[in-house]
C-alpha cells in the first residue's frame, strides 16, 4: 500500500499533466468541429440565395429577453440571434438593450458618433 502522505512522483504528475492536456486537445478539436459546422451552414446558407441580414438581435439564454443588438455580420451573434429590420435595431438600442461591444451597431446605425 501506498503512504497517503506522500509526495506524488514526478511520472505520475507528467501523467496527469499528460491526461489533462488530452482532454483539452479534444476539447479544442470539438470546438473546432463545430465552428467547420457553423461556417459550412452560412456558407449553405449564402449559396441557397438567403442574404444575409443587416441587423441581428440577440437573445438571452431563455430566449426572451434580448441582450445584444448586432451589426448582420457579426461574428459575435451567435445562436440565440433573430434577423431584425433597421427600425427595430433603432428602436432596441433606443429602448436600452446594449450594442454588442464587437461591431458597435450603434456607430452603424448613427446613434453615436
Amino acid at each position: 500500500m501506498t503512504d497517503p502522505d506522500a509526495e506524488p512522483s514526478r511520472l505520475a504528475l507528467l501523467r496527469f499533466l499528460e491526461r489533462v492536456q488530452q482532454r483539452d486537445l479534444e476539447r479544442t478539436r470539438r470546438w473546432i468541429a463545430q465552428e467547420e459546422q457553423r461556417a459550412a451552414a452560412v456558407r449553405d446558407r449564402r449559396a441557397d440565395g438567403c442574404p444575409e441580414p443587416e441587423w441581428l438581435i440577440e437573445h438571452g439564454l431563455t430566449g426572451r429577453s434580448p441582450v445584444y443588438v448586432h451589426v448582420g455580420g457579426c461574428w459575435s451573434g451567435g445562436r440565440r440571434s433573430r434577423a431584425v429590420a433597421r427600425d427595430q435595431a433603432r428602436r432596441a438600442l433606443a429602448d436600452g438593450i446594449q450594442p454588442c461591444p464587437q461591431c458597435r451597431p450603434d456607430t452603424e446605425l448613427g446613434l453615436l458618433e
